[in-house]
């Protein structure tokens, strides 16, 4: 089946260059001693108004040079991703990004913005081929409010097309279902094509585990997979409330062979005197991919690590932290992802260098926009994760199952931070009324 036809609406190389800026430290974009930033909100998209800072520019900076030393120092882009019901409801139909200028700091006092409104520019936007070629709407410096003493906003405004497959589980991760291939609108409703293509075989087997993880039941020969628990679980041996531990989702492809897998390699524990799993003692899984097989039996090789914790704060939020690991071994990994998901509401987990600012390094394996994204919905709630994995890093199949496993791991971990003091549905567990205090 081919993919769903996404794309981006990219919007970059942000600078502000004021009016008055007094004795400028040379010519080109520099560092601004009073704070810019600006709103940036795509009308009509029910994506939230996104924010982003400005490094100013100085007023003699007037060469095509600042363009580029603009672009050389500006913040992560802002991206705007429209899924297949996006684009249609664009279609014909003229869209305008509106991006509001202020000096300041962001955030608000008393209810009030901190920062001053300089003024607003809009740029219209035509999404009519954004899914099937770039393009580049504008580009340059434009006045922010009237008058010839304006502030002016140099800005990149560009779209991409950005193909995902698409794909839902049939059920809840812990339920065992089947996951399907979804073509059409890219959400799963009605009107679109459902296609099988995983099995899922979830496992809470707790005898398995004594503080040092868990592994699919025929991977038992693989020891340099116990070396990687041994890592990460030597530390837990000393608690004595080990509770949530022993989780595996298998991933099967149609004939039935194992093609991921992920495992709980360290127990989700309260930490001390408390009831939730802290960020200083998080739960982890192992996210496994087979090598080879021993007679029918697959030889796992780990490809990725997916820590959780339940964090503090005004908002009741689950965070998470993801890896790429790599053959030096558990302190060598490669961060993808850290973020926090709410605990009531869900979110989306979602590995894309559009949006990971300052995690990009050299070492970076995936090239070239959207990786996966994978909804997750509140505690409590019923969950058949909807997941999106970015066209361009899938050459087969198994390349999907490894983030299939990844989000079961995920939204199974929005079980396992639970408070201590409430109870586990019966599917997690063998015997329920042990996971209560």
């Amino acid at each position: 089946m081919d993919p769903c036809p996404f794309a981006r609406l990219i919007v970059e190389s942000l600078a502000l260059k004021l009016p008055t800026v007094s004795k400028p430290a040379g010519p080109g974009v520099h560092p601004s001693t009073t704070p810019c930033f600006c709103t940036i909100q795509l009308q009509g998209h029910p994506s939230s108004t996104q924010t982003a800072p400005l490094p100013l520019a100085t007023p003699s900076s007037s060469d095509p040079s600042s363009t580029a030393a603009a672009a050389a120092i500006s913040a992560a882009p802002v991206v705007f991703s429209l899924d297949p019901a996006a684009l249609q409801k664009f279609s014909g139909k003229p869209a305008s990004l509106v991006v509001s200028v202020y000096a300041g700091r962001t955030g608000s006092t008393c209810g009030f913005s901190a920062g001053r409104l300089l003024g607003r520019v809009r740029v219209g936007v035509n999404l009519e081929a954004a899914p099937v070629r770039e393009m580049v709407m504008q580009s340059g410096w434009v006045s922010v409010g009237g008058g010839r003493s304006a502030a002016r906003l140099h800005l990149v405004v560009r779209s991409e097309p950005d193909p995902r497959f698409v794909f839902q589980f049939g059920g809840e991760p812990e339920c065992s279902p089947v996951v399907y291939q979804v073509q059409g609108n890219g959400g799963g409703h009605s009107g679109c094509l459902r296609q099988p293509v995983f099995s899922c075989r979830f496992s809470a087997d707790r005898r398995r585990n004594n503080g040092s993880g868990s592994l699919p039941s025929n991977s038992s020969n693989n020891s340099s997979i116990k070396g990687w628990f041994g890592s990460f679980g030597r530390a837990r041996n000393h608690l004595r409330r080990e509770k949530r531990k022993g989780w595996t989702v298998t991933i099967h492809d149609l004939s039935g062979s194992p093609v991921a897998a992920a495992s709980m390699i360290t127990p989700f524990v309260p930490s001390p005197g408390s009831d939730r799993v802290s960020r200083s003692n998080p739960g982890a899984w192992l996210i496994l991919q087979p090598t080879g097989f021993s007679g029918s039996t697959p030889n796992w090789k780990p490809w990725g690590r997916l820590q959780a914790w339940r964090e503090r704060g005004p908002v009741d939020a689950l965070g998470y932290r993801f890896e790429l690991v790599t053959d030096s071994g558990p302190s060598s990994g490669i961060p993808m992802a850290e973020s926090s998901l709410s605990v009531r509401k869900g979110g989306q987990f979602c590995i894309d260098p559009g949006v990971v600012g300052d995690i990009i390094s050299r070492s970076w394996p995936f090239v070239g926009g959207f990786v996966m994204g994978s909804i997750v919905e509140g505690e409590g709630k019923v969950s058949k994760p909807t997941v999106q994995v970015g066209a361009q890093h899938v050459s087969c199949m198994a390349d999907v199952a490894l983030f299939i496993a990844l989000s079961a791991a995920v939204d199974l971990s929005m079980d396992a931070c639970q408070l201590f003091s409430q109870k586990l549905r019966k599917e997690l567990c063998q015997d329920q009324h042990e996971y209560s205090l």
